[in-house]
């Protein structure tokens, strides 16, 4: 197994603002509120609240007449060559700033194709993911609600903008606040045969056949190469 970080920054830009410049890495970003023109090396894409986009060039981010909030995933090697936390915050852009939410360490088998996937996944009040695990690792960040994980022997209760690390491997049970619905953002790794599907499996044969009150809405998928 190879040792990488799962990188999720908050960017906000403000209006009009003057373009803002990122290095290349594998990313993924998701617009929380108001709208922003990605300009990459093939081309350019316009993207507003609850859209997403998913690629590795350098970038240049136009946000537009209301700003723009972004949650942005990156994935980098652990221990890069000059690597740092400061890395991949925004700089020399003053209506600008970032702000580091979560590094989480994951392992990836390099033997292994993988995927980066964006996508949404929305509760009813009182909803709940049973017992399960995923075929990768990911990081996700609550929209709306409130969700309590349960791995490992822990609990932690996330709210909005709160984020947090499912390794994938490791059983999941996943109960929501009754007080309203519940939406969370997940970028998460792939083995690239799940294009297209779900990566979910429930852990306890029983809860299979149950109901399952979240609905999903990919964004997107990009094949990664790592390091």
């Amino acid at each position: 197994m190879k040792h990488y970080q799962l990188r999720l920054y908050e960017d906000v830009i403000a209006p009009n603002h003057a373009p803002v410049y990122l290095a290349a890495a594998r990313r993924a970003l998701y617009v929380v509120s108001g709208d922003v023109t990605i300009e990459y090396g093939e081309g350019a894409q316009h993207q507003r609240a609850d859209g997403a986009w998913l690629g590795d060039d350098d970038l240049a981010l136009l946000a537009g007449a209301e700003g723009v909030k972004l949650w942005r995933w990156e994935l980098i090697s652990a221990g890069a060559s000059g690597e740092t936390l400061s890395a991949g915050e925004i700089s020399a852009a003053p209506g600008a700033r970032s702000t580091l939410k979560i590094d989480a360490p994951i392992e990836l088998e390099p033997r292994q194709r993988w995927l980066m996937r964006c996508d949404k996944v929305q509760f009813p009040p009182g909803g709940v993911a049973h017992t399960h695990v995923h075929q990768g690792p990911g990081v996700r960040c609550t929209l709306e609600g409130e969700i309590t994980i349960e791995t490992l022997g822990d609990s932690h209760t996330h709210g909005p903008g709160s984020a947090w690390l499912e390794l994938g491997h490791a059983p999941v049970l996943a109960p929501t606040t009754e007080a309203c619905a519940t939406t969370f953002i997940r970028c998460f790794i792939l083995p690239r045969t799940c294009r297209g599907r779900s990566s979910i499996r429930y852990v306890h044969p029983e809860d299979a056949s149950k109901n399952k009150p979240q609905r999903y809405h990919v964004f997107g998928e990009r094949f990664i190469t790592l390091d």
